[in-house]
């Protein structure tokens, strides 16, 4: 083969190559959008999870949680 054979060859493979590459890189976008939608949506969860949590725990009677620490403590000395 002549150097301008070669060299048209080797143009051609390069063609193949960067559009195997775009494709990829497209693949690779979709699917970073994806992840990016699926953990914005995971942070809203879990940040309503914890106000449900915080709410829930404003509405326990403070001396409910005291004799329960105590109560551990307890247990923890008698054995």
């Amino acid at each position: 083969m002549s150097k301008l054979e070669d060299l048209a060859e080797r143009v051609e493979r390069l063609i193949l190559r960067h559009g195997e590459l775009q494709r990829s890189l497209a693949l690779t976008e979709q699917q970073l959008t994806a992840v990016t939608a699926e953990r914005d949506s995971l942070r809203s969860r879990l940040g309503a999870a914890r106000s449900r949590i915080d709410a829930l725990l404003h509405r326990l009677p403070a001396e409910a949680a005291a004799p329960a620490s105590a109560n551990a403590s307890d247990s923890a000395g008698a054995a």
